[in-house]
């Protein structure tokens, strides 16, 4: 694991985990529970993480907030070493993935933002632009949504 013995001062409470990644209890016990985050319990049944769990935790946070699923999230601490601080490297291949799923989000997001002024991209919302660029509905032939917005 460490490579060396554990003391207690290599683990961390529940209540310490919560101050210390600003997450309440329940929020560390769902994440435990998802098996994204391990811990130990004590002869009192107490739970105790490693520190290491600290940037587990953090990643989870940042990754919502940038509007990752949980099962995203999931597959990226899955690259990650249980038990050890995640190294430079380990960072850098979690980092080139999520950098390609934020890209496409962006461009979505950007795209979205381009063409919201016009139209949502069904043509539903100006009736007399879309009888020009979109005469007896032809996008609807396509299929359903706002395609026009949300495909590239």
């Amino acid at each position: 694991m460490l490579g060396r013995a554990l003391t207690k001062k290599d683990f961390l409470s529940i209540g310490e985990i919560a101050r210390r990644t600003g997450l309440s209890v329940s929020a560390i016990r769902f994440y435990e529970e998802k098996g994204l985050v391990q811990s130990l319990r004590t002869s009192g049944n107490q739970r105790r993480f490693l520190r290491s769990d600290l940037r587990r935790l953090s990643f989870i946070l940042i990754a919502q907030n940038l509007g990752l699923a949980l099962a995203e999230i999931e597959d990226e601490l899955a690259k990650l070493p249980q038990g050890r601080n995640p190294t430079a490297r380990d960072w850098a291949k979690i980092s080139t993935s999520i950098r390609k799923q934020l890209d496409a989000k962006i461009a979505l997001l950007e795209r979205t933002r381009d063409r919201l002024d016009g139209c949502i991209g069904c043509g539903c919302l100006s009736l007399k632009k879309c009888q020009l660029y979109n005469k007896d509905d032809r996008a609807g032939e396509g299929g359903s949504g706002p395609r026009h917005v949300l495909q590239n």
